[in-house]
């Protein structure tokens, strides 16, 4: 493993954008997300996602 790797997370299977309403909710803040409702999964809002990536970046 290179230094470059050590941060690195893989990209997690993200739900497709919707392009429309209806919205899914976030699981965590019960607030519309970008995702179809159809989805079936985890679904985040931005700010949430936000969060979620601080709370498990790399600290260095």
């Amino acid at each position: 493993m290179n230094d470059e790797d050590y941060c690195t997370i893989a990209e997690a299977a993200r739900p497709p954008r919707a392009d429309g309403p209806p919205y899914a909710n976030c699981v965590l803040c019960r607030e519309p997300t970008e995702y179809p409702e159809s989805y079936k999964g985890i679904t985040l809002c931005p700010v949430c996602e936000w969060q979620e990536a601080q709370r498990t970046a790399c600290s260095g």
